[in-house]
């Protein structure tokens, strides 16, 4: 019986804990206010420095690979000399 009421606990709580706490519905674009020019509503992300992500994207990966390809020609170089 303790563990019947112990599981009936649980699933209450969980099933009450899903039902309850659902998300909220998203923002109106422009907080409600109408664009000052143009049509329709602000771009997300309007002004934001980084773009697509592309270049980031790229220049971290080639950062990655330089410090890749520095650690292996250490290594072998390490490999190759005479002590």
């Amino acid at each position: 019986m303790k563990t019947f009421l112990r599981l009936l606990i649980t699933a209450a709580f969980l099933f009450l804990s899903i039902t309850l706490l659902q998300a909220q519905a998203p923002p109106h674009p422009n907080n409600g206010v109408a664009p000052s020019s143009g049509s329709g509503n602000t771009p997300v992300g309007a002004g934001a420095p980084v773009g697509s992500g592309n270049f980031l994207l790229i220049g971290l990966a080639l950062l990655y690979a330089t410090k890749k390809a520095a650690a292996s020609s250490s290594i072998q170089a390490d490999d190759n000399s005479i002590g």
